[in-house]
């Protein structure tokens, strides 16, 4: 079996190509970074370490990699004849490789009767239907209709912890145990893959929600706040007992809200926020507070790790998100100037004022009580108050 993955960074090798390989696929990987690809093709075999007390080691071979800005041609003629086809780009250059993407699938269309799923592994809600909107305003109108009958764009939810990491050997990746990969099968065409560790699901909402809620919220405002306490990474902050309770008091109030919407049961859910709790305090793993805030503008936004929930918490749990709007006026304050959309942030601060910079970036209306929270915990944390 064949698998193209677009994407031979951390994550792509780390998880995807690691769980692809350990399901039986020969992968091809598909990047622009001419030294890993080099290296994949001589090696055919990389190194994946466990971030625990283990240090257990998995050796990922049967892999080989495609430069889709050198060889193009070759990465359509490999779409076509591939078993199943996989991303893990970041949600920024999903559109960038629909291009490919499409070629590869009318190629595909004339040479392979075979149905294809296209899967999109990213930290995003809707990540293969995005990347099907980009695929299809590439093609006409008569071939939509030949794409609905043979390929599948079924969404994922993912999760895993890769950090930022430079090692001696350029292609090992060192991962957190931890992993889920839920699928949603309503949107496959033909049979499902056969990959050990995905969760096919009926209704991948609750799945999305429940990991962007609760390990992309958390993880975001452990950044935040660490931040703001001028600690260097997300392990370091987590073992500030301050900090710690105030990512568990948000991870509470998105609890709450999960339980109420999708009748998840309490006990078990308030089990999943601590095994994401012992996550982000995993000594193994040094992940700075940068990179996990960094494009505090993206996550801000209305149906992000941040704003989304408060919302949602406000109209269906009928309270104040006290914590979730603590975590997000510290996002307001995240002025990393290493960050272009940190430094943004600050400047729209400074020249229109706070509440006019929430109204911008959030989305929100003027009708909900969300403002004033974030604006009463922003000048809180201005005055050095952090509980």
């Amino acid at each position: 079996m064949l698998a193209v993955h677009f994407g031979a960074g951390n994550i792509g090798r780390g998880f995807i190509g690691s769980l692809l390989y350990q399901s039986g696929f020969q992968t091809c990987f598909v990047d622009v970074n001419s030294e890993i690809v080099d290296l994949l093709n001589e090696k055919q075999a990389y190194r994946v370490v466990f971030a625990d007390h283990s240090q257990e080691e998995l050796l990922i071979k049967n892999v080989h990699a495609i430069n889709s800005k050198s060889d193009p041609d070759k990465v359509v003629e490999t779409i076509a004849q591939a078993d199943l086809v996989t991303a893990a780009v970041g949600p920024n250059i999903l559109p960038l490789i629909s291009g490919l993407i499409a070629q590869g699938l009318r190629k595909r269309i004339q040479t392979n009767d075979q149905p294809l799923n296209i899967i999109a592994c990213e930290n995003m809600i809707g990540g293969s239907t995005l990347l099907k909107e980009k695929v299809y305003e590439k093609i006409s109108e008569e071939e939509k209709k030949m794409f609905n009958q043979r390929f599948g764009f079924p969404d994922a939810a993912v999760d895993r912890i890769v950090p930022n990491q430079t090692n001696e050997d350029k292609l090992m990746v060192m991962v957190e145990p931890f992993y889920e990969w839920a699928v949603d099968q309503t949107k496959m065409i033909g049979e499902k893959p056969k990959i050990e560790g995905i969760t096919f699901v009926d209704d991948l909402k609750p799945y999305i929600e429940r990991k962007l809620f609760t390990v992309n919220t958390g993880h975001a405002v452990a950044a935040y706040l660490g931040y703001y306490a001028g600690i260097k990474t997300i392990n370091e902050a987590m073992e500030q007992q301050g900090i710690k309770t105030l990512v568990e008091k948000t991870l509470q109030e998105t609890g709450l809200l999960l339980v109420q919407k999708y009748s998840f049961d309490m006990d078990t859910h308030k089990e999943y926020i601590a095994k994401i709790l012992s996550r982000f305090s995993n000594p193994y793993i040094s992940d700075d507070v940068t990179r996990v805030g960094r494009s505090p503008i993206r996550k801000l936004g209305l149906n992000d790790r941040l704003i989304n929930p408060a919302r949602q918490y406000v109209e269906i749990v009928k309270e104040e998100p006290v914590y979730l709007a603590k975590g997000i006026a510290t996002a307001f304050l995240y002025d990393y100037q290493g960050d272009d959309e940190a430094v943004e942030l600050k400047d729209k601060i400074n020249s229109q004022g706070l509440e006019a910079t929430i109204y911008e970036y959030t989305k929100l209306t003027k009708e909900t009580v969300l403002v004033d929270l974030i604006i009463n915990q922003f000048t809180l944390l201005k005055d050095g108050i952090l509980v």
